[in-house]
């Protein structure tokens, strides 16, 4: 008897959980509120229509929606879940031009994003977003090839590379341009170690040194790398639809060449990487380093970058994704190689021969772009607020694929290319499945 009375309970216990097992997930409701992050302004810019993207980051899902005249949204029925929110609205220069009293010539941009937002059932808190304008302008990066290419048959990382692109109607100067492999915290427990934001970023306003009377986050960025590229002001003109690639080394990686150490480097597969010895300028190191790598050897007839600041030993881009970029021009009587340099913001005192990196003023940024890894799970904090990058890009791969980032083509003006630049590099950039300088997609 009593072996039939524990089979009961066994049989009630085991009904019990598939019970719960099944019970439906119930969605959510979310209520989203925008405004725009301006001070004493004089003046309202229209909230009507601002698009808001609701992406479900477990289901890849995602939904549109618009806000009303009062920037209130209401999306209901979400799965619950790990989400990003993104909004943007795009001011024609006409209508811009008359509400603020200030001229301009091309559309504004705002945006804003909050991203990797837990949204489980129950919630109940409105999410706040602050429009900001973003940089558009002239220059944009227009591909990053930072993944690198196989590691056994490619050429691992030494045929990484980066493009800038003249989006403009008139001619530039690559003469003075400036870009950076932007720093900042690309782990997620180093809270015992780093003084940190809200956001879970570096608080730079805490480096040892700082000044007291600055904006140290929002303000600035911080570079790892740092380059220059050379000339007299006009003597590298790059016309409208035109691109300058920078290489790390700008030799054609798909054939064999002699290293420094004398000995033959080749590749497996060269269908996996790439030629760029076509490449405006190059990265060489080896001026620097006591031991430089085999594989940096200088092309006498590709100029070398200005080198204000190099980490590791050669332009090597993260390949997880973990760092970002920028493009800076310098203002006039400015000297970016006397920029000052801060040391991450450790709770401990800096050792004295601690890393340091340059703080780079925003006001100077053209472009920026926001990497980060591409599984959800792996993503760092942004370092960049969206008046850089409200959003980012990866390479859906991941390290060692051949992928690049590239900017999209948003239209073609007389046989011009004009690239997409909202300052959402979530929304502007896609994907190359081999990266190939001065491509379009």
């Amino acid at each position: 008897m009593k072996k039939y009375f524990y089979l009961i309970l066994a049989s009630l216990a085991f009904a019990s959980c598939k019970k719960n097992n099944t019970t439906d997930i119930q969605p959510v409701d979310l209520n989203v509120t925008v405004a725009y992050n301006l001070q004493t302004s004089g003046y309202q810019l229209p909230l009507t229509g601002v698009k808001v993207k609701v992406t479900n980051l477990d289901t890849k899902v995602a939904q549109e929606f618009t806000t009303s005249d009062k920037g209130i949204l209401r999306a209901t029925q979400l799965t619950p879940g790990l989400y990003d929110i993104d909004a943007s609205i795009t001011i024609s220069a006409n209508d811009y031009s008359t509400i603020t009293g200030n001229t301009v010539t091309k559309d504004v941009i705002y945006n804003a994003s909050l991203k990797n937002k837990q949204i489980g059932v129950g919630f109940s808190e409105t999410i706040d977003l602050k429009l900001v304008s973003g940089t558009i302008g002239d220059w944009v990066i227009k591909q990053v090839s930072y993944s690198g290419s196989d590691r056994v048959n490619g050429a691992t990382f030494r045929d990484q590379f980066i493009e800038f692109y003249n989006n403009s109607d008139k001619t530039l100067y690559a003469d003075s341009l400036c870009f950076a492999e932007t720093v900042g915290l690309i782990t997620k427990t180093s809270g015992s170690t780093y003084n940190l934001l809200a956001t879970g970023q570096l608080d730079w306003n805490k480096s040892a040194g700082m000044p007291a009377n600055i904006d140290a986050n929002n303000d600035y960025i911080y570079a790892r790398a740092f380059f220059m590229i050379p000339g007299t002001g006009k003597q590298y003109p790059i016309k409208p639809g035109e691109s300058i690639v920078v290489a790390q080394t700008a030799i054609n990686h798909k054939t064999p060449f002699t290293g420094v150490d004398g000995k033959t480097i080749s590749v497996l597969n060269p269908s996996l990487t790439i030629d760029l010895s076509t490449a405006n300028f190059e990265a060489y190191y080896a001026p620097f380093l006591t031991k430089p790598l085999a594989s940096d050897i200088d092309n006498p007839t590709v100029p070398n970058l200005k080198v204000y600041a190099y980490f590791g030993s050669d332009m090597i881009f993260d390949t997880g994704g973990r760092y970002s970029y920028a493009l800076i021009k310098a203002g006039a009587n400015q000297n970016p190689e006397t920029w000052p340099q801060y040391n991450y913001p450790t709770k401990a005192a800096p050792s004295s021969g601690a890393n340091k990196f340059f703080q780079i003023p925003t006001k100077y940024v053209l472009d920026a772009v926001e990497v980060q890894p591409n599984e959800v799970v792996d993503r760092v904090p942004k370092k960049y607020g969206a008046g850089l990058d409200a959003g980012f890009a990866s390479s859906p791969l991941g390290q060692y694929t051949s992928q690049s980032i590239i900017r999209k083509t948003e239209k073609t003006v007389n046989g011009r290319v004009i690239l997409k630049d909202t300052n959402n590099s979530t929304e502007d950039f896609d994907n190359l499945m081999f990266a190939a300088p001065r491509a379009f997609k």
